[in-house]
């Protein structure tokens, strides 16, 4: 079985509806996995996507904020959702589909703007995150199994537009990078991308700060696919779509698509 996945901060379902319609008949990912829903699960405007063919849909949602969706055209069961850190947001689902691979879908926190956690609360949450995804996949080692979302980590110095300037910069910063590591390494992932795309500069979110963001190019690849070690090697053809950066209202992110033989 082959399936093409593809993973988006949308930035608001609702609003960015017409831009998901636009990459289901463009690119149409077999799956597809959005997070920053900002929507309850049942305000999800699902009749568009059910016509595009995508009528399986396992997601969380909560009102304004967070919420991760896993659409579908292809059969998928819901198989866990957790609440990471205790924070009561909508920020992980998991899904499986028939041929038994099982589909993570997380909104990691993106921390705040200062990489203290003894004076910014939200940088702490997101490193209590990231060691409760550690702790939770070492102790259930996870197999057949592809991890995607917001990491909102850019772990590699390619991963950024400027390794020195953004090394104290939230999201980059060395004690983040090692806990992904910790998360990675914990449950036997391999960087999907990468391996596909071993070199050079590649990034998946650019900010809405910037007067012209093409231009400038000032990104990060906050955006991931991973996959377990024993499927990885059936990965292939991965790439960003950088052209939905410049679709009218983006999202600030770009997705990041995969193939997987399987």
């Amino acid at each position: 079985m082959t399936f093409t996945l593809a993973t988006w901060n949308i930035n608001s379902v609702r609003l960015r509806e017409e831009l998901v319609c636009k990459l289901m008949r463009e690119e149409a990912p077999d799956v597809l996995c959005l997070q920053e829903c900002k929507s309850p699960v049942d305000k999800i405007p699902l009749e568009q996507f059910r016509a595009l063919g995508y009528g399986h849909m396992v997601a969380r949602g909560q009102k304004g904020y967070n919420g991760v969706a896993i659409l579908s055209k292809l059969p998928i069961k819901e198989v866990g959702a957790t609440d990471y850190a205790n924070l009561d947001h909508a920020r992980h689902i998991a899904g499986q589909l028939e041929n038994g691979v099982t589909i993570h879908n997380f909104y990691v926190p993106a921390g705040g703007d200062t990489p203290d956690r003894l004076v910014n609360e939200k940088f702490g949450q997101k490193l209590d995150f990231l060691t409760q995804m550690r702790d939770d996949f070492a102790a259930t080692k996870p197999q057949k199994s592809i991890l995607v979302g917001d990491l909102n980590i850019a772990p590699r110095e390619d991963d950024v537009w400027n390794h020195k300037q953004l090394l104290k910069i939230v999201s980059h910063t060395p004690i983040e990078v090692e806990h992904l590591q910790d998360v990675m390494t914990a449950g036997d992932w391999v960087d999907v991308t990468r391996q596909d795309i071993p070199d050079g500069l590649l990034y998946s979110w650019w900010s809405y700060r910037a007067k012209d963001w093409d231009a400038a190019d000032k990104g990060r690849r906050l955006d991931h696919i991973w996959a377990t070690s024993d499927i990885s090697a059936t990965a292939r053809g991965s790439r960003i779509v950088r052209a939905a950066r410049g679709w009218e209202k983006p999202s600030d992110h770009a997705p990041v698509f995969a193939t997987f033989d399987l």
